[in-house]
């Protein structure tokens, strides 16, 4: 058995992009942040990429998951829509159902997973020839 659980990570998949956990975690810290700068800051990200993620959300929807005011702002000029707060949520709600259906296919697949913390079972080399 492995020291860690294994984990799911949920990529969603549409038309004109996907929406996966480093772009939910992004709206998630913009949502505490009310910046996109600090919110890159805080996941270690430029600034640069972090607005290219927020332009891409904003238009892979109907509706802007994100709205800007122009301006530096001390109380934040950054603020995730009532719609990208729903997204979140939905997000949110798909990994912990498939989390939940996948509970029991996940914990045999960590019990048959190799630890690099145990010894392996040695394996013939692949270019060995079966004696006939």
């Amino acid at each position: 058995m492995t020291d860690s659980a294994p984990r799911l990570a949920i990529r969603i998949y549409f038309d004109d992009g996907h929406l996966g956990p480093g772009k939910i975690e992004l709206l998630e810290h913009i949502g505490r942040e009310r910046s996109i700068a600090a919110a890159a800051r805080a996941m270690q990200m430029s600034y640069k990429r972090a607005w290219a993620l927020v332009d891409t959300m904003n238009h892979m929807f109907n509706e802007p998951v994100v709205i800007t005011q122009p301006g530096r702002n001390t109380a934040g000029s950054t603020d995730v829509t009532a719609f990208g707060r729903r997204v979140v949520a939905l997000y949110r709600a798909v990994e912990r159902r498939a989390g939940a259906a996948t509970d029991t296919a996940l914990a045999e697949l960590n019990s048959a997973a190799r630890s690099m913390s145990r010894p392996t079972r040695r394996l013939p080399p692949r270019s060995a020839k079966k004696a006939a």
